[in-house]
């Protein structure tokens, strides 16, 4: 039987031998053979631990089920509860966040990529339009009992209808002004280059937090003045309509001119028409309530004759 150093000595003098044949080859020992590629062989001590080998395995073992197990996962159908449950998965912090940077809008302060930061929410939006469409009933039913203490001759009634008429108005709008204004945007996607439009919900946020201004303009228009009314009106149409333009520059700035200045004249627009329909329909005064005028005796002139009495034929008895 063959002792160990004449093994190595045969091995030896075949990689030579092979070395010299071809000389450009790359030779491997025995050890190298028995070891699998892509991995470290390590030796195991004694104690009977496991080496980087097991550990390697184990991990990439975890790794494959992770990523079957995603696979795997499907994603809830919009008929589901779950899946609107992550658009109302954010914390106070966050809505308050974007609350403030609704009301101060900045030039070059783009609220979508600084405030929503691809994480569009419909807690602030859903709850925004809500507390807007009840302080517009109350405040308008106050302004009437209002009046009606100043002048009693201002007849008033509790009309509950607002209640309706206002959240129909402001979700409709909340809702129905995004659509079309996404839909045109994914309609002129092709003219554009750099930056392609928002996506709905991120245009429903936006249309949302952008309400949040209205609801202390409604507030304080129960102050009876009416050139301060409408101050505080354009006031808040002000920075309402200029957050709407900040964040819309972005997207329609790549349009034509033209097609651009129209958009934002529109969403300006109809922005304006909002303001002012809720001052002129809930804020508007009552005439007062019918009284039937007393009858006024008119004198004649003192040259104008009465024509004497007619005479009275009495029948006889």
């Amino acid at each position: 039987m063959a002792s160990a150093d004449e093994l190595t000595f045969h091995e030896f003098e075949e990689a030579t031998n092979l070395l010299a044949e071809t000389p450009h080859a790359a030779t491997t020992s025995r050890s190298d053979q028995l070891t699998p590629q892509g991995h470290v062989a390590v030796a195991v001590g004694s104690g009977g631990s496991y080496g980087a080998e097991d550990e390697v395995e184990e991990e990439s073992d975890k790794a494959a089920l992770l990523q079957e197990k995603q696979q795997q996962q499907q994603q809830p159908g919009f008929w589901t509860f779950s899946y609107y449950q992550s658009f109302f998965d954010v914390d106070t912090s966050q809505v308050l966040d974007r609350i403030k940077g609704s009301l101060l809008p900045r030039p070059g302060h783009n609220f979508v990529r600084h405030h929503l930061r691809n994480r569009p929410d419909l807690y602030g939006p859903f709850w925004i339009c809500a507390t807007l469409a009840f302080v517009l009933a109350v405040t308008g039913n106050l302004t009437l009992v209002l009046a009606q203490r100043r002048d009693p001759s201002i007849h008033y009634s509790p009309q509950f209808h607002k209640v309706t008429v206002a959240g129909i108005s402001i979700y409709c709008y909340a809702w129905l002004v995004p659509l079309a204004l996404w839909g045109f945007l994914w309609w002129r996607k092709g003219v554009q280059e750099r930056m392609g439009p928002y996506t709905f919900l991120e245009t429903v946020c936006v249309y949302g937090y952008s309400l949040f201004v209205f609801i202390p303009m409604v507030v304080l228009w129960l102050i009876p003045v009416p050139w301060l009314q409408w101050l505080f009106g354009v006031l808040a149409l002000g920075l309402s309509a200029a957050g709407l333009v900040f964040t819309l520059w972005p997207v329609v700035r790549e349009d034509t001119r033209l097609v651009a200045m129209a958009l934002l004249s529109v969403v300006v627009l109809l922005h304006a028409l909002l303001a002012m329909g809720c001052k002129l329909y809930f804020f508007q005064s009552l005439p007062p309530e019918n009284v039937v005028p007393s009858p006024q005796i008119t004198s004649l002139p003192s040259n104008i004759a009465l024509s004497p009495p007619l005479p009275q034929s009495t029948a006889p008895s």
